[in-house]
């Protein structure tokens, strides 16, 4: 055995519980993206960014959740300047920290949205990943809610461009506020109210939720049966809008400590894939850990991940495009030439073109584009290039047409 046959190799496998994003899963993700972009942008939101990375007090502030959350979660490190940074394992305090730090140039109630990708040190498993792509949306400077029926309608139509139908989905919405006075009533330490908070967030997931609130309060735990006034007259609204598939959920609780008011969540009515799909609420106070102002702002957020299992378990995952809608075959390596040109034309008037480029024989190239679902091709030799006459050939009907060069393009509008 030669030496160079034993070196060792690198894993051809990406970190664990993030994802490589071959064409057919970048499709995916793109379609997720232009659904998203389409529905926000057709209520007015403007789209916004920021880096990935950020001062790991961000998170660990009161009211950003805690430390547990940058010491167990989080990708927290130390740079070179021996500062504590973190990934973003979530958007809101980042666009709160925005918010705040420009509040005096912008302009009220503000609509924002954004697609970023943010991380989470946590077991891989279904529906949830250490990397995913998260939309947010968001409206900052309005007091009532007029905003929570905004962002909840905005959720909705992301849903309808899913090509959801009102039974697949529903959406759940409570009162943090009503919650946390309910909360008080059993007069429980901080450290025991989180404790409880956490494990009525998780109602739905465990069997025992009796057992294990009892634990905690030390009497019988009962969650309010009467929905909140707030929470009502949303969902009445919401049903003036045609969206009826909402229920009031005492149980919904959301993780963040941040939320103040109307928390909502979608979660999918499937069986097979009972899981959240977007989720979110009104936050009061967050832009407060930056300036002594205060901004009323109301968000959600959802992810590609559970949206491509949502998808996929109601069968509404998007055919993957072809890589072009004609296909230049060529006869001979001479011919390569002039099928780039003309190409290069045609791409000048709108179309997608492909160039064979190979020495491949003409029915390896027709065979090559039929398996990656181009419609068409033209097969150029040197009869083509001499009158600038080609056939169009339709590979599913098998139909063919003579085509002058310049009306090549005529035949794909």
């Amino acid at each position: 055995m030669s030496p160079q046959s034993k070196k060792a190799t690198l894993s051809t496998e990406p970190y664990k519980g993030v994802r490589d994003f071959y064409p057919e899963d970048q499709a995916l993700l793109k379609h997720f993206m232009e659904v998203s972009r389409k529905a926000s942008e057709s209520f007015g939101y403007e789209e916004y960014g920021a880096s990935v990375l950020e001062p790991a007090k961000l998170y660990k502030a009161k009211g950003a959740e805690n430390e547990e959350l940058v010491g167990e979660q989080t990708y927290t490190f130390l740079d070179r300047g021996e500062r504590e940074v973190t990934l973003r394992p979530e958007m809101t305090p980042t666009v709160a920290r925005m918010v705040a730090g420009k509040k005096r140039e912008l302009v009220f109630p503000l609509r924002w949205y954004s697609i970023p990708n943010v991380f989470r040190y946590e077991r891989p498993q279904r529906g949830r990943l250490r990397e995913h792509f998260q939309y947010n949306a968001d409206i900052f400077g309005v007091e009532t809610v007029d905003a929570e029926v905004e962002l909840i309608a905005l959720a909705y139509e992301i849903m309808r461009g899913f090509g959801a139908t009102d039974d697949m989905f529903v959406i759940r919405l409570n009162s943090r506020k009503s919650l946390n006075a309910l909360l008080a009533e059993y007069h429980l330490s901080p450290e025991k109210t989180k404790e409880l908070m956490t494990l009525i967030d998780r109602k739905t997931k465990i069997k025992n939720f009796d057992e294990e609130a009892l634990k905690i309060v030390g009497k019988p735990f009962v969650l309010s049966a009467h929905s909140d006034e707030e929470v009502e007259a949303v969902r009445a609204r919401l049903g003036k809008l045609g969206i009826t598939n909402t229920v009031y959920d005492p149980s919904l609780a959301r993780g963040f400590d941040y939320y103040t008011g109307i928390v909502f969540e979608l979660f999918d009515t499937d069986p097979e894939n009972p899981r959240s799909l977007a989720g979110g609420g009104r936050y009061d106070n967050l832009t407060s850990l930056f300036s002594n102002e205060r901004v009323p702002g109301v968000g959600f957020a959802m992810g590609d991940v559970t949206i491509g299992d949502f998808l996929g378990t109601h069968g509404l995952l998007p055919k993957t495009a072809a890589p072009a809608q004609l296909m230049l075959c060529t006869i001979s390596p001479e011919a390569i030439s002039f099928a780039e040109a003309l190409a290069q034309e045609l791409r000048h008037g709108g179309l997608r073109v492909l160039v064979n480029v190979t020495a491949k024989k003409v029915g390896d190239q027709i065979k090559f584009a039929d398996k990656r679902g181009i419609p068409s091709i033209v097969a150029i030799g040197e009869e083509e290039m001499k009158t600038n006459m080609f056939t169009l050939k339709d590979l599913k009907s098998g139909q063919e047409s003579k085509v002058s060069r310049a009306l090549i393009a005529k035949h794909f509008t």
